[in-house]
């Protein structure tokens, strides 16, 4: 499974109703795990973004279809990132051309 950084920052929807945003984390979970990925940990932080969460998906297509439809929501934009663990990028840097 490859990892991703979900970087989240409310919309208008979303602090209108950000009361609920644990049940929207839980809701999430349950998202991912239809979609065949599984969110690992959930941080609401200060800042540029309100939300950062770590999932796993098996491949960017399950991530991107799992986020646009977390978007659709309207409580939520989302920015994902790829993350390489340090023995993925062990494996990368052999490659990298000189």
């Amino acid at each position: 499974m490859a990892t991703y950084i979900v970087l989240g920052q409310f919309t208008e929807q979303g602090i209108r109703n950000v009361k609920d945003t644990g049940k929207r984390a839980d809701a999430l979970r349950d998202m991912a795990k239809k979609a065949g990925a599984s969110l690992k940990d959930v941080y609401w932080t200060i800042g540029q973004y309100d939300i950062v969460a770590i999932v796993e998906a098996p491949d960017d297509a399950s991530l991107t279809a799992l986020m646009l439809t977390v978007g659709g929501l309207g409580n939520v934009r989302t920015q994902s990132l790829r993350a390489f663990t340090a023995s993925e990028m062990s494996a990368i840097l052999p490659r990298v051309g000189t």
